[in-house]
């Protein structure tokens, strides 16, 4: 599929979706944010992908933010159908089967860095800022930033970011366990595809239940606990575990194939 405003390549069974709007420092609009949800749900859906690494074009920015030129004069309903698509597809990539892994290569503000968060996981380039500014323009976050954030920082910390709207870089983001790792610009596709290799090597059909594991725990209407249950229950009842616990018993590496 040819898009407008992402980039995507396959290789090695990762597949990469670049957001690429460098004249605007790769801010999102509704095309762009629907553009991401189709690329994720594509590369889901290829046998062939095993991971899934989003980053932005250039050096300078992840995502800026959402592009406020889009929205400036919608009405309140409008805002909320803006919102409420923002969220529907950042949703998607949280709940995606396969691990998803943001390659932070610069400014991850307001919807750049809810895009982040709703990634698996988060690998940053020094010279990566995170905030969620809104309060600045009179906004409250629209993408799950109020719902994402205090579960990755804790409370405390998430209020004062998101009242102050201030900025954080890579290094206070890594203290606070906003993002797993902190690399040079030049190492971070690097780091990320390293990291890919790893996840690539173990049972996909044991990744994609624990990624729905962690999900329930975290979700209000499901009990994660039981999920765990029934996920271990059927885990044992697949080819990869047979295959798992062959390769250990005869001290060799284990030939996954998601069965």
């Amino acid at each position: 599929m040819v898009y407008k405003n992402i980039l995507t390549q396959i290789a090695n069974s990762v597949c990469t979706v670049t957001v690429n709007r460098p004249d605007k420092l790769n801010a999102l609009n509704k095309e762009t944010i629907a553009e991401i949800g189709q690329a994720v749900k594509a590369a889901e859906a290829e046998s062939s992908v095993r991971v899934i690494i989003i980053t932005g074009s250039g050096t300078k920015s992840f995502v800026a933010g959402a592009d406020i030129s889009e929205f400036a004069s919608y009405t309140d309903q409008q805002g909320k159908e803006l919102a409420r698509h923002g969220q529907q597809v950042f949703n998607s990539i949280e709940k995606c089967t396969k691990p998803v892994i943001a390659a932070v290569n610069g400014f991850a503000l307001g919807g750049g860095c809810e895009l982040a968060m709703a990634c698996h996981i988060r690998y940053a380039s020094d010279n990566a800022k995170f905030g969620q500014p809104e309060v600045k323009l009179g906004l409250t976050p629209g993408y799950a930033g109020t719902q994402r954030l205090p579960r990755l920082i804790g409370m405390g910390r998430a209020i004062e970011l998101l009242i102050t709207g201030d900025m954080i870089d890579a290094q206070e983001a890594f203290r606070i366990g906003l993002v797993n790792k902190v690399t040079t610009q030049e190492e971070l596709m690097n780091a990320c595809l390293q990291l890919a290799g790893k996840i690539i090597q173990q049972a996909p059909v044991a990744i994609a239940e624990v990624l729905k594991c962690v999900g329930d725990y975290q979700s209000k209407t499901t009990d994660g606990f039981e999920t765990e249950i029934q996920s271990f229950g059927y885990c044992i009842t697949t080819e990869d575990f047979k295959e798992g616990t062959a390769a250990f018993l005869e001290k060799r590496k284990p030939v996954f194939k998601g069965k």
